[in-house]
């Protein structure tokens, strides 16, 4: 039986994306405790197309969206243990999966990721915003922010390329890869449908694991149409 999976502890050693990745997050949540509602305004991913929203049971008008929020949302962190807990899920499946991919593919690999969660995350909370003309599915209108769908997008291509590497769940309970991603995605998928997990963005989860296993799936030929055969110069 295979030794359980144990990431490198050196932080010198981490290939470059990933320690990139973790210095910009640190620096951005640096950034958030100075600037927080400008950052937030701004940077995190707001529904779109929304003049006015029931918001702590008024009705006002929200920040805007704008592009860019598709991939900034994933700098920013709801509070240092959200920041915590997807550094540590970055750099524990990161920099394996940035040394199987090479860097350029990686770095697109998870800014793939990153918007896919976005997208789906974007169109959920469009089509269900409370506003004047529709049932108040929500309560609240919050923006999202966090890296989480980049970060499972990483755990599914984990779970496709080392199926039966065993994680330690709770540090103590070894998973093969494979049942822990179909594992998570499933809770997901009853929370987010289900409406149980408040404060927590299912959907762009989901897009983000959904991403990242169909690009390898696809880089992998698994997929009805397939990547162009690599030429080399001669």
């Amino acid at each position: 039986m295979p030794e359980p999976y144990r990431p490198p502890s050196s932080f010198s050693i981490l290939p470059p994306v990933v320690k990139n990745l973790l210095i910009l997050n640190g620096l951005a949540f640096l950034a958030q405790l100075t600037f927080g509602n400008a950052m937030e305004q701004w940077l995190a991913l707001w529904p779109a197309g929304v003049d006015a929203v029931l918001y702590r049971g008024q009705v006002v008008r929200p920040p805007q969206f704008y592009p860019w929020q598709l991939v900034t949302t994933a700098f920013l962190h709801g509070g240092f243990g959200h920041l915590f807990f997807n550094m540590l899920g970055l750099w524990m499946f990161g920099m394996r999966i940035e040394q199987a991919m090479g860097t350029r593919r990686f770095t697109l690999f998870y800014l793939a990721c990153v918007i896919g969660a976005s997208a789906l995350q974007l169109l959920v909370t469009t089509l269900a915003v409370p506003t004047e003309h529709l049932p108040v599915l929500f309560r609240d209108v919050v923006p999202t922010v966090g890296a989480s769908g980049g970060v499972l997008g990483v755990l599914a291509a984990f779970g496709l390329l080392y199926p039966d590497e065993r994680i330690y769940l709770y540090f103590f309970v070894p998973v093969p890869a494979k049942w822990l991603v179909l594992g998570l995605a499933a809770l997901d998928l009853y929370a987010g449908v289900g409406g149980s997990a408040g404060g927590v963005a299912n959907f762009a989860h989901l897009g983000g694991m959904a991403t990242g296993a169909l690009l390898v799936l696809y880089w992998r030929g698994r997929l009805p149409f397939r990547p162009r055969p690599r030429r080399t110069a001669a």
